[in-house]
């Protein structure tokens, strides 16, 4: 068989939607940044595509393409490498290429019928794949070395995917013509910060700069090192204090997770006079509103004490995303999975419109505060911009 033969011959089997998986290694340049190529098919949006996935060092990178376009970027790939290891539906096949592509092909039978599986979009569709192995979620130890989510921390997976589909969405409200600039309030541990860097830097390709922000000292340092081992060379971590950070004048998207009680309220306050573009907040420990609660007409339910507290955290977050509305966003609750099993899974997501409100909406608000005997942290933080 040669060189031409192969091709038509691989081809065929992929025309004819026979392909389970595939891998393609031997780079024909010891220079070639790309180790090996996996490719497997899936179905979005109902049609048929060949996922390519580029494996580097130490990131990897995906590519849907449309059947009909698959045997371009084959050939592409055919320049770069020189092995194939191939399972179809009723055979397995593996081709070796020589330096100046003499042919060996070999060919198996398999000895049971095999389905081909486009379950890409009937599961959970996440944005990072849960058998691909990702170096950050390795060196944070939610990820074992070959790439499987470990047991015990799958909820975390979880959660680090809810969060990266809410990056994804605020894409479109982000600057496209120069550096994006977003800070994380609160960092802690920071599984979040490396899943937005990696997310938007590795996957996106965007030109970013990131700051964590934590109080504790043994964490950021930690954080700090695993940028450096995994060569996040525009992701830092600082000690610090919410209100003591005046290091900036402009953001373009901030980030505060569990930043407990008024906290949110500072870092949200931030936001706003920096005139980031997007806000994504999970608030945390909402005590304000129960100190000030005084509403005979809702004493049946804060009576009692679990009660006043869901009820003043649920209010809490009310207050702040119209607010954040009142001053130019357009700003929505959504769920949020939280690892902790907590009902504290409810982020603010609030993108910059400039939308000045209505009268309606000032006297409604104005109503609610009233009626709850509040007198809001955010209210008063953002007074001149109200």
């Amino acid at each position: 068989m040669d060189f031409e033969q192969m091709k038509t011959e691989f081809i065929k089997r992929i025309d004819n939607k026979e392909l389970i998986n595939a891998t393609i290694s031997q780079p024909r340049q010891k220079s070639n940044e790309i180790k090996r190529v996996k490719i497997k098919p899936i179905e979005l949006k109902g049609k048929y595509h060949i996922q390519i996935e580029y494996q580097f060092e130490r990131v990897l990178k995906h590519e849907n393409v449309l059947l009909e376009k698959f045997s371009e970027a084959f050939e592409l790939l055919l320049q770069q490498f020189r092995q194939i290891h191939a399972q179809f539906i009723d055979e397995n096949i593996q081709i070796q290429l020589s330096k100046k592509n003499k042919v060996l092909w070999k060919e198996e039978k398999s000895k049971s019928y095999k389905q081909v599986d486009l379950s890409h979009n009937r599961k959970k569709q996440y944005l990072l794949d849960e058998s691909t192995p990702y170096p950050f979620l390795i060196r944070l130890g939610v990820q074992t070395e070959d790439g499987k989510i470990k047991k015990q921390k799958y909820d975390k997976f979880r959660q680090i995917n809810r969060f990266i589909e809410f990056i994804d969405d605020s894409l479109a409200h982000l600057p496209k013509n120069r550096q994006i600039r977003i800070l994380d309030f609160g960092s802690g541990k920071s599984y979040l910060t490396f899943a937005l860097y990696h997310y938007l830097k590795v996957e996106k390709g965007l030109d970013i700069r990131v700051t964590g922000l934590d109080l504790k000292k043994e964490v950021i340092d930690e954080c700090n090192r695993i940028a450096q081992d995994l060569h996040y060379e525009q992701l830092e971590f600082l000690v610090g204090d919410i209100n003591d950070y005046n290091d900036e004048t402009s953001v373009d998207m901030v980030v505060t997770l569990h930043a407990c009680d008024v906290a949110t309220d500072m870092a949200l306050a931030r936001a706003v006079k920096w005139g980031a573009k997007v806000i994504l907040s999970v608030p945390c420990c909402q005590h304000e509103l129960n100190r000030q609660l005084q509403s005979p007409a809702l004493e049946i339910m804060t009576q009692h004490g679990l009660i006043k507290e869901r009820f003043a955290s649920l209010a809490t977050d009310s207050i702040r995303a119209e607010i954040l509305s009142l001053v130019g966003y357009d700003a929505q609750l959504l769920e949020f999975i939280d690892v902790e099993h907590t009902p504290k899974n409810i982020l603010i997501r609030a993108y910059f419109t400039g939308k000045k409100p209505t009268s309606e909406q000032r006297t409604r608000y104005n109503s609610f505060i009233e009626f709850l005997s509040a007198k809001p942290f955010l209210q008063n933080e953002l007074r001149e911009y109200l």
